[in-house]
């Protein structure tokens, strides 16, 4: 037994050792490390490298520690969309950086995010510096980006895509009267059909429609600006689209859509000697999260006194405080409040990228909003998604810019309740209920839903609806019967959005920031991001390499499609309440 306790005592001493050790060596790291080292030396002739595989983010976030920043200087990471943007427009001002290689492969950056690369991309050719591409597989938000370059080059036995938009709805009648376990739906708008798929095996007319329509007005962007840079018709786009002419790198080469088929060493060579660099030696390459780091350090050398203030809403929404990848009306109203009653704020721009939620959250969200704008002016930029809740917390600025690419509106209110009521008889279990009054029981997870409950839950959708209405109506200078008309939970493109006035600009975030700065009436100013996100001492471990977080353990294991998947899931459960949501689970491909 004494054995036993020797050895015990001397496993535990060993694990709180290296527990102690680890931490010692966190901090004396981040003491050794503050915010300005490991910034990196951009040398003469050096040439940015845009990998665009890692999942991006609008707003990397700043993180508060609390009582732990003197040791981690964690305040802010780099590597979201904007850092990536400032950082391309940066180098075309750095006489040290020469040119911009991309060589991405699978772009995990929405259409409205590669849209404004691209557009920063443009803006950098201008400065007379290089663009070249490169890919052993191409896919086709790759090939929208990359036809910016100057010359794109495809390995001898890659791909490209080149195919048209398409997405994919998924639908669950037949599965829910096979197993038992059903949703009951209130909804209002005809297009509202993020409940579609628990009411019908097949696709609306009306859901065909609108989805036909955005993808159309989409890919009409696209071919577009594929034409312009690339020197090819529309017309021939299309039939390379319908006939998959760029399905081996031959037929890409013949089709016009690159200009050569290499190997990445070749491609590297070619880079040399634009370089002027020995075929023998290195070329200086700087990767962009390291080029954004160094650029933001530039950019606040600036003594600007009078700001604009950017606060990312970025995620589902949902009722609560929120984090970098949920809004919560929590920290946003926390960051409206804050640059409310800075001084040196001037104006507020809200970038929001939002699939939509919690009905409660975004009309709280919209107050603060409404109790901002009597203050200061408040400009949205729209992102990938402004829709539903995402539009509601957008329709009350004092402007609203959006990309042509954006999905927005689907001004549609709708509500789901699991019933497992067949499920339960199937397996022999009955649920009883005892209550003293009438409508005690307002609802039963084993009991169908009664005319009289579905009708209180329609009231209470009905009720959102007309909210919703007038908040758009107020906000946009319409009618309660204008605004129905384009409502009714339908999806639009930013290009047709800015038609019927849901949008009063096409633009990115620099565009929102100009009309800021117009309203505020300044020439002169600096940005200030928000919101800062406090962290516990936990996700202060989490957001070390050496520690694996609990999801990322979990994504190892399923794999990072079926982990996305489980967070759908996940984030079903945690909806309560009428839903201002996004019709879908939209992904265009």
């Amino acid at each position: 037994m004494d054995f036993f306790k020797r050895v015990l005592s001397t496993i535990t001493g060993i694990v709180l050792f290296l527990g102690i050790s680890c931490v010692g060596l966190i901090i004396i790291g981040a003491l050794m490390g503050g915010n300005e080292e490991g910034i990196v030396e951009v040398k003469k002739n050096s040439v940015l490298e845009l990998n665009l595989d890692e999942p991006i983010m609008d707003y990397a976030g700043q993180f508060d520690y609390g009582k732990w920043n003197v040791y981690l200087n964690q305040d802010k990471k780099y590597n979201g969309l904007f850092d990536i943007i400032d950082a391309i427009n940066n180098a075309a001002e750095d006489d040290n950086i020469k040119g911009i290689t991309l060589k991405n492969n699978i772009t995990t950056a929405g259409m409205a995010q590669t849209k404004a690369i691209r557009d920063a991309l443009l803006n950098f050719k201008q400065s007379g510096k290089f663009v070249l591409a490169y890919g052993d597989i191409i896919t086709q938000k790759d090939y929208y980006l990359n036809s910016v370059a100057d010359s794109i080059y495809l390995n001898p036995v890659g791909a490209l895509e080149f195919k048209g938009l398409t997405t994919e709805i998924m639908y669950y009648k037949d599965f829910q009267e096979k197993y038992g376990v059903k949703m009951e739906v209130v909804r209002h708008g005809k297009y509202k059909s993020a409940v579609e798929g628990y009411l019908s095996q097949q696709m609306s007319e009306e859901n065909r429609e609108q989805i036909s329509t955005f993808l159309e007005s989409i890919w009409a962007e696209v071919k577009t600006e594929i034409a312009d840079s690339r020197g090819v018709s529309e017309a021939e786009l299309d039939t390379i689209a319908d006939n998959l002419l760029t399905r081996t790198p031959k037929m890409a080469l013949s089709a016009k859509l690159i200009d050569g088929i290499v190997y990445e060493d070749e491609y590297e060579a070619l880079i040399k000697t634009k370089l002027g660099v020995e075929e023998d030696n290195d070329y200086n390459s700087i990767d962009i999260d390291d080029y954004a780091k160094y650029t933001h350090f530039e950019m606040i050398k600036s003594k600007e006194k009078d700001k604009i203030a950017v606060i990312y809403a970025q995620g589902q929404i949902f009722y609560g405080e929120g984090n970098e990848s949920i809004i919560g009306q929590g920290v946003i109203n926390k960051a409206l409040k804050k640059a409310r009653e800075d001084e040196k704020v001037k104006a507020i721009v809200l970038r929001v990228n939002s699939p939509g939620g919690s009905a409660l959250a975004s009309e709280l969200i919209w107050r603060e909003i409404e109790n901002t704008k009597k203050v200061k002016p408040v400009v949205v930029s729209m992102g990938n998604l402004a829709a539903s809740g995402g539009y509601y917390i957008a329709c009350n600025a004092n402007k609203i810019i959006a990309e042509p690419n954006t999905i927005t509106g689907s001004i549609g209110v709708y509500g789901t309740l699991p019933n497992m009521h067949e499920l339960a008889n199937n397996m022999g279990i009955n649920a009883e209920q005892v209550s003293t009054n009438k409508n005690g029981v307002t609802y039963s997870l084993f009991e169908p839903l009664s005319d009289e409950q579905r009708a209180l839950v329609k009231e209470g959708i009905e009720d959102v609806y007309d909210t919703f209405l007038t908040r758009v109506a107020d906000g946009r200078g319409l009618s309660k019967m204008e605004v129905d008309e384009v409502a009714q939970g339908r999806v639009w493109s930013g290009n047709d959005a800015i038609k019927i006035g849901l949008v009063d600009e096409i633009g990115g975030l620099d565009v929102a920031i100009e009309r800021a700065a117009e309203l505020a009436e300044i020439d002169k100013y600096t940005l200030k991001e928000l919101p800062v996100y406090k962290k516990d001492l936990t996700d202060m471990f989490n957001s070390f390499s050496l520690i694996q977080s609990k999801e990322d353990m979990i994504k190892e294991e399923l794999g990072e499609e079926n982990y996305l998947l489980l967070e759908k899931m996940k984030k079903l459960t945690q909806v309560k309440g009428p839903q201002l949501l996004l019709p879908y689970d939209l992904e265009i491909k």
